[in-house]
């Protein structure tokens, strides 16, 4: 039995000296010890540490870098990244940030109920001066705060929505599971916007800083209009990839 635990080890494949660098730069990240914002040891620290070249060290963190891992700084460094999130697929921002190994969280700023105006009316196929529910919600991961979005629905196709738990729970996932709807796609118009000052103070950035903004008409299966999202993102968490075509 022996022999066969050994002739398996031999015939492993042995990690590459830069993914075990990786690996523990990033037990240390996942453990807490290092935190986004802190600074991680030097290429040379790190290939003392490691007993590998510096070319090694080097490569493990430009690799880091390139997962988004870390951020290096010419001239101070290489420093953990703050996390960040991509749009690039139709899923929550709780899946969005569960995915990428954060804690989502949801405080919930205002849960109303109201009447449409004419453009919300219009956005969502309702007769002007319809009800409904607005949820705004400061969103957050791992306690950082990364957006405020304001969602609308239809308070006679939603009812009891604003008694659900949404400060964890994903709105996608509530009107899937609990009102059987089926989501397909969303329409968004994107542009750039500066920060009020309760937007600010919310989101932890200063007056007049560039924040992204996001309408967002989410729809069923069945091409109807399901809500209604204005979002206000933090431009530097946040990121768009654009794949054009000739």
């Amino acid at each position: 039995m022996m022999i066969r635990v050994q002739s398996r080890l031999r015939a492993g494949k042995p990690l590459p000296a830069y993914r075990r660098i990786q690996q523990a730069v990033e037990k240390r990240i996942e453990s807490g010890e290092l935190k986004p914002g802190e600074q991680v040891e030097s290429e040379r620290e790190l290939a003392r540490i490691h007993g590998v070249s510096l070319m090694t060290a080097r490569h493990a963190l430009k690799e880091m870098e390139r997962e988004g891992r870390v951020e290096c700084r010419r001239g101070a460094g290489t420093f953990v990244a703050l996390p960040k999130i991509h749009f690039n697929k139709l899923v929550s921002f709780s899946e969005h940030v569960a995915g990428r190994g954060f804690l989502p969280h949801s405080r919930v700023l205002e849960a109303s109920a109201g009447r449409a105006d004419d453009e919300i009316s219009a956005h969502l196929g309702l007769v002007p001066g319809a009800e409904l529910f607005k949820l705004e919600r400061l969103r957050q991961a791992d306690a950082q705060p990364f957006a405020i979005e304001t969602c609308y629905v239809s308070a006679e196709q939603f009812p009891g929505l604003l008694a659900r738990s949404l400060e964890r729970r994903s709105l996608f996932r509530t009107l899937e599971d609990e009102y059987g709807v089926r989501l397909a796609y969303a329409d968004e118009d994107l542009d750039a916007t500066g920060a009020d000052p309760r937007t600010a103070r919310l989101l932890g950035v200063p007056r007049g800083a560039p924040l992204l903004r996001i309408r967002q008409i989410l729809y069923s299966t069945d091409g109807k209009p399901i809500a209604y999202t204005l979002g206000l993102y933090r431009s530097d968490r946040h990121s768009l990839s654009i794949r054009r075509f000739r």
